[in-house]
């Protein structure tokens, strides 16, 4: 039989349900791959799906979407997971993350057998603590499984920074350092807006308001649409489609991804959580500690402790 040859850069995307078609979506109208691969166990909706933005590819740049089994993943340049179960009312945290660890651990495992080279990309929520266990199960090196972390909560931060300044965000840089989640901290003293530090900015151009209500919008941000439209998935799909253009591009971009910490960052030991880092065709390139004040520091090393804690209760 013939060898199949491959035309271009190939995706596999575990989860057709809104995060994962949306991710899908975002990725084909983008042109970031010339195979698109959706998988879920819920195999009617992955079809609907795939045949979806397959019928729009007149539209966009060309993409051949398909749906498929794990076995249809092999030589996959990039897996993402989406894969999950969302928090149910009454449900417990620690719950979930047991949980959405056990779907993890049976997935991952899967489809690193057909696709042991590619770079995988855990979106699933809790992030960090499901990074860690698709780390652990997988087999594979750090650089080559990471989460998507904190970009979301960066862009948001910037987003909600634009706002109040009333400034193109491209002017506005800013980071969501931690998890993914209540103990997220920002590192106001390496945020910059218009070249100035925030705090210089404040003083000489416009006082932009309390920092700590600014943190609180940024993590309440996720929540108010869950509470007007049910859930999230175009901004998460957007911050996806930065991440694997990192990876299928090269272009070394510096992202806040959630990677595992051994301890040479800032003392923070046996998490995933989100630091800067330079993503490329290799996955994590290199991590980058910027320096912060001791104030930072430590609230990224409660950061650490509270996900630690997490993974102790869940994997007990």
């Amino acid at each position: 039989m013939e060898k199949k040859v491959k035309k271009g850069k190939k995706v596999t995307v575990l989860g057709a349900g809104n995060v994962g078609a949306s991710i899908a979506f975002a990725l084909s109208i983008k042109g970031l791959c010339s195979e698109l691969l959706l998988v879920d166990i819920n195999k009617p909706k992955a079809k609907g799906e795939a045949m979806d933005i397959m019928q729009g590819n007149a539209f966009a740049p060309t993409c051949d979407v398909r749906d498929g089994d794990y076995a249809d993943a092999v030589d996959s340049d990039m897996v993402i997971i989406t894969v999950g179960i969302a928090r149910k009312p009454g449900q417990s945290r620690i719950d979930l993350c047991k949980t959405n660890a056990g779907i993890i651990a049976s997935v991952v495992p899967e489809i690193v057998k057909y696709a042991p080279h590619a770079i995988y990309l855990v979106v699933s929520n809790p992030v960090d603590v499901l990074t860690y266990e698709a780390l652990r199960v997988s087999g594979l090196p750090e650089n080559q499984v990471f989460g998507s972390g904190t970009v979301l909560d960066s862009s948001r931060l910037r987003t909600c920074l634009a706002e109040h300044a009333d400034l193109n965000i491209k002017n506005i840089h800013a980071y969501v350092f931690g998890e993914h989640g209540d103990s997220s901290m920002v590192p106001w003293s390496l945020s910059s807006i218009a070249g100035m530090k925030f705090d210089e900015y404040c003083k000489n151009v416009e006082d932009l308001g309390d920092k700590a209500e600014i943190e609180q919008e940024v993590r309440d941000g996720g929540a108010e649409v869950i509470k007007c439209k049910g859930a999230t998935y175009y901004a998460i799909a957007l911050s996806v489609s930065m991440i694997t253009e990192a990876v299928l591009r090269d272009t070394k971009a510096v992202l806040t991804v959630s990677a595992y910490q051994d301890g040479s960052h800032y003392g923070v030991k046996d998490v995933c959580l989100s630091l800067p880092c330079v993503v490329g065709a290799n996955g994590i390139e290199r991590r980058i500690a910027p320096p912060m004040t001791d104030e930072e520091v430590a609230r990224f090393q409660k950061s650490g402790a509270a996900l630690r804690a997490v993974i102790e209760e869940t994997f007990a």
